[in-house]
């Protein structure tokens, strides 16, 4: 691989709590670029296909819920973990980040797996990337379900500027009880399981780097 990236050990996913589900894996920008990983279950022919995209500093795992329930509809449902994040590879390099090949990443994926009707699920970051795809492809997308994320209009709240800052200086930012702030009664098992992807701190470059990557709608040019 041409960028320098770590892998997570495949151990460190064994077992998580209503995660049963494999990966697959892509490397939708050439063969010398980081691996993705994602879900792909349910008929392949199914008539609607749901892309479900995760922010930041989640991973597939935050659709373990909601998988089932799309499953049990009969659509196909693909869940891919950015890359820098869940069992994708994780980029070492702050540079390497930037929202053009996050997106094209994400872009070639749904190329490469000629996703068609899609029901495209989108929170936080996931929508901040996902709601651009349709501009791409709109033959492919036939739906959206958005959550918890931004059309990226308007002014960036003091909360978020706040929550920038925090999350770019904490070089080692403990994912699973940042996340039971936000839902006390997540159980312990669940909330380690976010946790799972980042072993150390070397792994969390991308966790760091995503906040700086909102801009500044009121500070920006026309």
């Amino acid at each position: 691989m041409g960028q320098a990236a770590l892998r997570t050990p495949d151990q460190r996913f064994a077992g998580l709590p209503g995660w049963p589900w494999g990966p697959h894996y892509a490397q939708p920008l050439g063969a010398d670029e980081p691996r993705m990983a994602y879900v792909d279950e349910g008929p392949r022919d199914a008539q609607v296909t749901a892309l479900c995209l995760h922010g930041n500093p989640t991973w597939g795992y935050l659709y373990r819920h909601m998988l089932p329930v799309f499953l049990q509809a009969g659509l196909r449902v693909v869940v891919p973990d950015l890359i820098g994040f869940g069992r994708s590879d994780k980029p070492v390099d702050e540079a390497w980040h930037g929202f053009d090949i996050h997106r094209q990443s994400l872009l070639a994926l749904v190329e490469s797996l000629d996703l068609q009707n899609v029901l495209l699920v989108c929170q936080d970051w996931g929508g901040i990337f996902g709601l651009t795809l349709p501009m791409a492809a709109p033959q492919r997308y036939s739906r959206l379900l958005v959550m918890n994320t931004t059309l990226g209009t308007g002014t960036v709240t003091e909360g978020f500027r706040q929550w920038r800052q925090y999350s770019s200086g904490v070089h080692d930012l403990a994912v699973g009880p940042l996340l039971r702030r936000g839902k006390p009664d997540m159980p312990a098992d669940e909330a380690a399981a976010y946790d799972a992807p980042f072993p150390d701190a070397r792994y969390k470059v991308a966790l760091r780097i995503f906040a700086k990557l909102v801009p500044d709608v009121d500070t920006m040019g026309p």
